[in-house]
């Protein structure tokens, strides 16, 4: 069997399969090969009951202290039975699976494996797991891959087809010399694959993924290298020396720029005036003013006779910028148009045709705008908003609508320097680094789920008060393999807990998105109090009114995206909160959640979560996607970057052309980068 086959010849697999396994990407074996696992299920041994504590995960051997009982809370149907085993006993609570009141008998003994919380101060087993002695004997001290599903893909099919695909291709040959694989200690590939979906234990574990990250980074940086040594400063035809519009807008501002960001827009008018091409990336913290910064860029660009453009990653959030910047510009003669996937047909068309026949002077949009279609009249200046979230070939892509436009591109992920010059090494660098003025600092506080109920309290405070609260949870449903808060059942639980006339919306990335547009432009308008969403939105909504945020199960995310998500709030005159509500209230969960506590500074908190965090702690923690690496994470992993990069710099451009000669499918994968060291 061939890498590149369709997932239909490997064994087990239909037409039903198929469609399911299409639904999460996967169409190729190598695409399936590719899908790692999410986190690992470790099983440990029997315990006493006597060993729980709130957040943990536990396996006891427990009889019946009493038949269990059925109690109905609107839809939901809970299950609760107590448990003894010799030394005490604990409640055990099953949600919507009524069989239970069947499955359970006295005098039987059970083990069951699931998370212990703390319920109005009393511990209880939560959707425990039930087991057979033989399926413990069968668990105990192994790995199981625990995958990202879809409905009607279940994690042992996810399993099952990846065993029989690798038991029939052929994974002989490893792209990568083994003098660099044995200077960075690195296994071959093949055993990479095997280990990193079926490891043995957590060493083997750990030296798969070490090197896929080092594999995912090394090709990057291949792309990356290239791009730097053929970087050369490229003469530009746009010399813009007219700034009575930059005059203007600053006057009329009900605020001065702070001095980060009037540093940073005198070095990109150094750059606009220099006769050369600007390629500039500005790093500022979650609110520290960059949008205002590009506003005055584009509209220099247009004061110069050209047109700019603003390529933001969500629909909501290029509609917000499209209203801002159209009330922002109006009375200076400025035309603002919009761009998205989600218009009509007929609206994009006279977007299109506008912007071609240079009627409109500044377009702001999605990825919308890159498509073969648009053509601009005379593009001067790109932004792109929110970096991370586009490639370097998306950054091409909006470039090339003009000849050798300035480029400047935006990111709020606090990414240390040295890591940032890695990754942004084609780009000059800018920082602000100061908030603006009248923002109060977000209080925070880190706590365990014993806190939850005085939490609700103050939801309810705070929307009596006139604001909105979001409410963050890890999952979008219950899966069976992890047990933390989900989307779906916790609007349930929380409409039914809540006041009745407290409006209460659930957003998560599995709705479409015209329905995840309309419950984010509901919430932004102040259709709704409370929204209870996954991390879809991390970026892409701006509710200034929104002055609380509860993270659920905090510890199952990275720092750095944690402090991202906190930046939805804190975005008005008012006081804001974040709550970081820990499932798992360990002493090493809580020191690194207390980080966030300690500090609103992205920097400080990146390079903090750097010192704090090693290879080992990679179970179950995640940061958001960085240019799209399937597993590495340019935080937890920094070290590994810096090798990569280090074997990177080795090759010339002519070792590249010969190893893509060699393993065809290279190619593909630098280019998912960036094409320009094949052009």
């Amino acid at each position: 069997m061939e890498l590149n086959e369709n997932i239909k010849s490997i064994k087990g697999i239909g037409e039903k399969s198929e469609k399911l396994f299409n639904k999460l990407g996967i169409y190729t074996v190598e695409e399936l090969l590719c899908f790692y696992p999410r986190e690992y299920d470790i099983f440990g041994r029997i315990e006493p009951i006597a060993n729980a504590s709130e957040g943990k995960n536990i396996i006891i051997e427990v009889s019946p202290a009493a038949l269990p009982q059925m109690i109905k809370r609107g839809n939901l149907k809970i299950i609760q039975c107590r448990m003894r085993d010799a030394g005490g006993s604990i409640m055990v609570v099953w949600f919507n699976m009524p069989f239970m009141m069947k499955t359970i008998h006295m005098g039987t003994k059970y083990i069951l494996r699931g998370r212990v919380i703390n319920r109005n101060g009393m511990l209880e087993l939560s959707q425990p797991k039930v087991l057979s002695m033989q399926e413990y004997a069968n668990l105990v001290g192994k790995l199981r891959p625990v995958y990202h599903l879809t409905a009607g893909l279940t994690n042992n099919a996810v399993a099952k087809a990846v065993t029989n695909a690798l038991e029939a291709v052929k994974l002989d040959g490893d792209y990568l010399p083994a003098d660099i694989r044995k200077e960075y200690n690195l296994v071959p590939l093949k055993k990479a694959i095997k280990d990193i979906h079926f490891p043995a234990g957590k060493k083997e574990c750990m030296e798969a993924r070490r090197r896929l990250v080092f594999d995912e980074f090394f090709l990057f940086a291949l792309a990356m290298s290239q791009l730097k040594k053929n970087k050369h400063v490229k003469n530009s035809k746009y010399i813009m020396d007219k700034y009575e519009y930059q005059d203007r807008l600053l006057a009329k501002l009900p605020y001065k720029l702070t001095e980060g960001q009037m540093n940073v827009w005198n070095e990109i008018k150094k750059d606009l005036s220099s006769g050369c091409v600007m390629s500039r990336l500005i790093q500022g913290d979650v609110g520290s003013g960059k949008t205002i910064v590009s506003i005055l860029a584009l509209i220099t660009a247009v004061e110069n006779g050209g047109q700019g453009a603003i390529m933001v990653p969500t629909e909501v959030l290029a509609a917000q910028h499209f209203e801002s910047f159209t009330e922002l510009l109006e009375d200076m003669g400025i035309n603002v148009c919009l761009l998205t996937g989600s218009m009509t047909a007929a609206q994009k068309r006279k977007a299109r045709a506008d912007i071609e026949s240079g009627e409109v002077d500044i377009v702001v949009g999605t990825h919308a705008i890159i498509q073969d279609n648009v053509v601009f009249k005379n593009l001067v200046l790109v932004v792109t908003d929110e970096q991370h979230r586009f490639g370097v070939r998306q950054r091409e892509s909006l470039s090339g609508k003009g000849d050798e436009p300035h480029m400047l591109v935006m990111s709020a992920t606090p990414i240390p320097r040295t890591l940032a010059i890695i990754l942004y090494g084609d780009l000059d660098i800018s920082v602000i680094d100061v908030l603006p003025t009248g923002r109060l600092p977000i209080k925070n506080c880190v706590v365990g789920t014993n806190y939850r109920t005085q939490a609700y309290r103050f939801m309810a405070k705070q929307v009596s008060e006139g604001h909105q609260v979001y409410v963050i949870c890890p999952m979008v449903e219950e899966s069976e393999n992890m047990e933390a808060e989900n989307v779906t059942d916790y609007t349930q639980m929380l409409r039914e807990t809540l006041p009745p006339s407290i409006r209460i919306d659930c957003l998560h990335g599995k709705m479409k998105p015209a329905q995840k547009n309309e419950i984010m432009e509901r919430f932004a308008a102040g259709g709704t109090d409370i929204l209870v969403s996954t991390t879809v939105i991390e970026v892409g909504i701006n509710v200034p009114n929104a002055t609380m945020m509860m993270i659920e199960n905090a510890e199952r995310f990275g720092l750095a995206q944690l402090h991202q998500l906190r930046g939805r709030v804190g975005r008005g005159s008012a006081q804001s909160y974040c709550v970081f509500m820990a499932g798992n209230a360990s002493k090493d969960i809580m020191e690194r959640l207390s980080i966030l506590g300690e500090s609103n500074d992205g920097f400080y908190v990146a390079e903090q979560d750097l010192k704090l965090r090693g290879p080992g702690d990679f179970f179950g923690i995640r940061q958001s996607g960085e240019l799209d690496f399937k597993l590495a994470d340019i935080y937890q992993d920094a070290d590994i970057l810096k090798m990569a990069n280090e074997a990177a710099g080795k090759f010339a451009l002519q070792d590249i052309y010969s190893l893509c000669k060699k393993y065809d499918r290279l190619k593909e994968r630098i280019m998912a980068y960036t094409s320009d060291i094949f052009l």
